[in-house]
């Protein structure tokens, strides 16, 4: 009788194909033939192969944030740390001592790294790898795991991944909504080095910052009971928002308006009284000393959410040295039904993301002063978060979170609860 090692190695082969990449793993440690047959040299087509049998994205037709296509995939090392990240996500106990950020950068550049969207609109062609990340991170409980005292390159990558995803479990209680305003209202968060806006010194995004300014707002715009036991929260500041737009499928290194500044934008801001503001900032008993955020547990505490069309226009650009195909856009445009006007400027930032900053005011004399990161990729219809102020900078000034995003039918019936 034949045993298995007689069968034709293209049928061994046709069997793992049909397997799990886990146990695919395990079926190479059963003998030399099938280690061989998965480990070798030339298996890079077997797990190719392997690798497109999973609900991913091609990468061979994915782009980075800022449109780059990849280049020199490795097929069995990015699928094997993807169902490693899959197997933590499953069961996070699982999870060995320092691993966590190694899970963390798989599941971001996994997200990061979609096809492009030739129209906001597509809702047919959602990026795979952005439907795979909210099915693994369902309902946020990984994102929350990530404390206070983690290591500060995990706590900005955690904070990062889950500005992208959007809302958590936990993002539903009062606590966590409370943890959020006492980030976004301290106004020691605002200073000269970081632009007053979610920037650390180096010109690089705090994510940390930008997830608290992104939780303000998004519980003005989705509406969830603290007590709902939801999967994923969907709405335009979630994931599959983040998918980049590249219109015509136009390279963004070809065009002036790389970044999609000129069109119809609504602008959504929060604010609060300007007397709870400034008891708040001052309820430290020492310099340095963590403020006192009860104040925003109180059933009077109120909160102002707003929303204006933009119309934009480009009107120049100057080159940027440090990203020669990413030229510094200035622009101009107008509030609807109001009489203020608003100027600013897009560019690149040091770790490669998109910042706006812009002032805006009556009848072109500026008051506010506005600094945010445009979420995603490159024109993703996720849009703008960031903060405002003054253009004085006061020490006394107010503060509050901005949503700015392009008009699209989504856009349009996305209501405060």
């Amino acid at each position: 009788m034949a045993n298995f090692y007689s069968v034709p190695p293209e049928i061994i082969e046709q069997i793992i194909l049909d397997l799990d990449p886990l146990d695919v793993a395990r079926i190479a440690q059963c003998s030399s033939l099938f280690r061989s047959l998965v480990y070798s040299p030339t298996s890079q087509a077997l797990w190719r192969t392997l690798y497109l049998d999973q609900p991913l994205d091609d990468p061979r037709i994915c782009v980075s944030q800022q449109g780059k296509p990849r280049t020199n995939i490795d097929w069995k090392g990015e699928l094997q740390r993807l169902i490693r990240a899959r197997t933590v996500l499953h069961d996070t106990s699982l999870c060995r001592p320092g691993e966590r950020l190694a899970i963390l950068k798989t599941i971001v550049d996994m997200v990061s790294y979609v096809p492009p969207l030739s129209d906001p609109e597509m809702y047919d062609d959602v990026s795979q790898n952005l439907l795979w990340g909210a099915a693994l991170l369902r309902g946020g409980k990984f994102l929350e795991e990530v404390g206070p005292s983690a290591d500060p390159a995990e706590r900005q990558l955690c904070a990062r991944l889950h500005t992208y995803f959007g809302v958590t479990h936990a993002d539903a209680k009062p606590p966590a909504r409370v943890q959020s305003r006492a980030c976004v209202y301290d106004m020691r968060n605002y200073r000269w080095d970081n632009e007053f806006g979610p920037f650390d010194s180096q010109d690089c995004v705090d994510w940390v910052h930008l997830q608290a300014l992104h939780h303000v707002v998004s519980m003005h715009v989705v509406d969830l009971s603290e007590d709902e036991d939801f999967v994923f929260a969907i709405f335009p500041m979630s994931l599959p928002f983040t998918q980049i737009v590249m219109p015509g499928g136009v390279n963004p290194d070809e065009v002036e308006d790389w970044a999609g500044v000129g069109g119809l934008w609504r602008v959504s801001f929060c604010f609060c009284d300007h007397r709870d503001l400034i008891k708040y900032n001052q309820s430290s008993i020492a310099d340095g000393a963590a403020l006192d955020p009860s104040i925003f547990e109180q059933p009077s505490f109120g909160e102002v959410f707003r929303t204006l069309d933009v119309s934009l226009r480009v009107m120049r650009t100057h080159t940027d040295p440090n990203h020669p195909r990413r030229p510094i856009i200035f622009f101009a445009g107008e509030m609807a039904g109001t009489t203020s006007t608003i100027t600013g400027q897009v560019k690149m930032t040091r770790d490669d993301q998109v910042q706006w900053h812009f002032v805006s005011g009556d009848h072109g004399n500026a008051i506010w002063s506005s600094q945010g990161v445009h979420v995603g990729g490159l024109q993703s219809s996720f849009g703008v978060l960031g903060a405002w102020t003054t253009i004085f900078h006061d020490d006394d000034d107010p503060v509050g979170p901005f949503w700015l995003r392009r008009r699209t039918v989504s856009s349009d019936t996305v209501m405060p609860h």
